[in-house]
């Protein structure tokens, strides 16, 4: 048994981010591991550019940004295991691993961050009808088989969902020469940012069919075409509104899963909302010592805001381990009013040391209206907004100030008002 002051499952963008906060704020004994075999996660193969706006104030590709954390680490000397999975989490924080270079490890740590990422959503989950036949990717695993493989999915496209990086897919599939003949999005809104529909879909006249869903999948050894219909205010197909389109690939972009199998085997308190973990405003799940943060506590819109959460992980990490993190024995709950959806943190402590951040993602399309947060009775936060969608999270400050001066109170609540 090796003993770790921080041990850090997942070598990505929350990950390293956490481990260079963590050494910033004083800590030496830190461990990153890592299942793939470089660190950079998913950022590796996400070559458009875009990212870095708001954490270098410049805009990067996404192994640009990646690279610049992996020369953090390396200059910091953090020490890191790649090709390493993770195999057992027990809410004491010891880590059971295996890889080829070291076998089977087991490693106490003091405190622990979970960095696991997410996956995508795959053809099993969403039900898809008809064959299982070759042509059907989910858009993450085409972009890689596209970006680092130099392999081309097929030459005629339809995409399933409107996330991000499906939108990103379209694109990029129109710049390799294949034909996008258009992306269908079960909603009646677009699941991926705004920018993103303007720039992968719009600029290349790729059409984006809203409250539309595949209904059938041609083709037995290959993908040979693929029916949508237009779907009912309960989601269901119209019958005769069907339309059928000629391709020999579907990708698939209907959404991610936090990768929350070790939080669940180390019996970690779980929101259903998020698919995350319960945390509080430090970032600490149920169990003590254990920090979540990144795409596995709940599914960012920009890595930029990842990395800047996850900082915040690894900082309070490092307090645990020092002592200097507590937890009051009163919790405030943090609660999703009228219109609010995935809300972070899901409970605060009663004296607050430092500003408090929540995010959370509105449940509808609003226009004109204005988010509170509410204390009790007493109203925290008043904020208008022209426009809001669930593609696109809020996010919200409270001084510790505003919140002592409510006094004695049980419960924040934030809502959305029309």
């Amino acid at each position: 048994m090796q003993s770790k002051d921080i041990l850090i499952i997942g070598g990505g963008p929350a990950g390293l981010a956490a481990a260079v906060a963590a050494y910033e704020a004083g800590a030496r004994d830190i461990l990153i591991l890592e299942r793939e075999g470089s660190l950079g996660g998913i950022l590796k193969q996400c070559i458009h550019n875009g990212f870095g706006l708001h954490t270098f104030k410049e805009e990067l590709t996404g192994p640009e940004y990646a690279q610049r954390y992996v020369d953090k680490v390396a200059e910091y000397k953090i020490a890191y295991q790649r090709d390493t999975m993770v195999i057992d989490v027990t809410p004491d924080k010891v880590v059971t691993c295996v890889s080829k270079e070291n076998g089977l490890e087991q490693f106490q740590a003091k405190a622990l961050i979970l960095a696991m990422g997410c996956r995508e959503r795959p053809r099993g989950s969403i039900g898809t009808p008809g064959w299982r036949c070759a042509g059907v990717y989910t858009a993450g695993t085409a972009q890689k088989f596209v970006n680092l493989e130099g392999l081309m999915p097929g030459k005629k496209c339809l995409i399933l969902g409107s996330g991000d990086i499906g939108l990103i897919m379209a694109r990029r599939m129109t710049f390799m020469g294949a034909e996008v003949v258009g992306c269908v999005e079960l909603m009646p809104y677009s699941a991926g940012l705004k920018r993103n529909i303007v720039q992968c879909l719009n600029d290349y006249d790729i059409p984006l069919y809203l409250s539309h869903t595949v209904t059938d999948i041609a083709g037995k050894e290959r993908l040979e075409g693929v029916t949508i219909a237009e779907v009912d205010e309960k989601l269901k197909p119209i019958e005769g509104t069907e339309k059928y389109f000629e391709c020999d690939t579907l990708l698939l972009s209907v959404g991610l899963i936090p990768e929350n199998e070790l939080t669940n085997m180390a019996g970690i308190e779980m929101f259903p909302f998020t698919s995350g973990a319960v945390v509080d405003e430090n970032l600490q799940t149920s169990a003590d010592g254990v920090f979540a943060c990144g795409n596995v506590l709940h599914v960012h819109d920009l890595v930029d805001f990842v990395s800047q959460e996850s900082a915040k992980a690894g900082k309070h990490a490092w307090e645990y381990v020092q002592g200097e993190l507590s937890r009051s024995e009163k919790k405030v709950s943090v609660e999703m009013g009228k219109g609010v959806n995935a809300i972070v943190p899901q409970h605060v402590n009663a004296e607050l040391s430092e500003p408090l951040t929540i995010m959370f993602r509105p449940r509808d399309v609003y226009k004109d209206a204005v988010i509170k947060v509410k204390a009790g009775e007493t109203e925290l936060l008043s904020k208008k907004k022209r426009v809001m969608a669930p593609a696109e999270m809020e996010s919200l400050l409270i001084t510790p100030e505003k919140l002592a001066a409510c006094g004695d109170i049980d419960k924040i609540t934030v809502s959305v008002e029309v």
